[in-house]
């Protein structure tokens, strides 16, 4: 149970500080929080199970989306050059 708490915290503090501006477009903090979202949706996972860990896994993609966009392009470019 503390575990979905931390991750409902942690999808709080992620759309609080998006709604402030930022010089670097919130590149610095999406790492952190990034870095911050792996433990805990261990965490869920531990505790929860595949679907609790697959229904935090959807709702930190949404908040932290463009990591995502830039990350599928990237894939996406890397794996036509063979």
């Amino acid at each position: 149970m503390y575990s979905i708490a931390a991750a409902c915290l942690w999808l709080i503090l992620a759309n609080l500080r998006a709604m402030f501006p930022s010089r670097d477009h919130h590149w610095r903090f999406a790492y952190g929080m990034m870095a911050l979202g792996v433990p805990v949706l261990v965490w869920v996972y531990v505790e929860n199970g595949w679907v609790g860990a697959v229904l935090v896994l959807l709702a930190a993609a949404s908040v932290l989306r463009w990591p995502l966009v830039y990350a599928w392009r990237w894939v996406v470019r890397t794996g036509n050059r063979g």
